[in-house]
């Protein structure tokens, strides 16, 4: 749960602009957009293979220009 405590002079727009920072710091519309929709087991899997995969590309394409 995301708490924002609101300051002495702080504006309204002040306090959402807090809000908004930490509702992205913490990842929670990521979170939200991901179980917006039921993923099958096996879309998950997939998915996660394909994350490393693409991992796994983009270290051996860094470590070759070193």
């Amino acid at each position: 749960m995301i708490y924002v405590k609101a300051q002495p002079g702080d504006s309204s727009d002040a306090v959402i602009k807090k809000f908004t920072r930490k509702v992205i710091a913490e990842g929670l519309l990521l979170e939200l957009k991901k179980r917006e929709f039921y993923q099958k087991p096996a879309e998950k899997r997939k998915e996660a293979k394909k994350e490393l995969e693409r991992r796994i590309k983009y270290k051996k394409k860094f470590k070759k220009k070193i």
